[in-house]
């Protein structure tokens, strides 16, 4: 939208403001049985060069579909703790126990 104003700013500008003023990215996606669900969190991490990094906190995973004909499915946690977790506790917010550091190390072992 930027480029679009006609304004003259470097792309690698641009980047740098959106990494640094958005935290998270929320996906929804229209499912094969007509219903939205949000099927990605991603949690922008800064920049690297003239990219702008991401990191997966949660993906939907479909396991089939029911009866009905509606998808069945479940969030998967990453394995990685997201970065932000430090800045909502910081401000004093509960942070669910699957983020704590023992979790995620316990999760990394189980997958090794």
């Amino acid at each position: 939208m930027v480029l679009m104003a006609g304004v003259d700013i470097p792309i690698k500008a641009i980047r740098e403001q959106i990494s640094s003023a958005i935290n998270i990215i929320v996906q929804q996606n229209r499912m094969k049985d007509g219903s939205r669900k949000i099927t990605k969190i991603i949690e922008i991490t800064g920049m690297e060069g003239d990219i702008i990094s991401t990191q997966e906190i949660f993906s939907y995973d479909i396991k089939g579909m029911d009866e009905r004909g509606k998808l069945i499915g479940a969030f998967n946690c990453s394995k990685i703790r997201p970065k932000i977790i430090d800045n909502f506790e910081s401000r004093g917010s509960k942070i669910p126990p699957v983020f704590t550091p023992e979790r995620v190390i316990a999760r990394l072992r189980e997958n090794k």
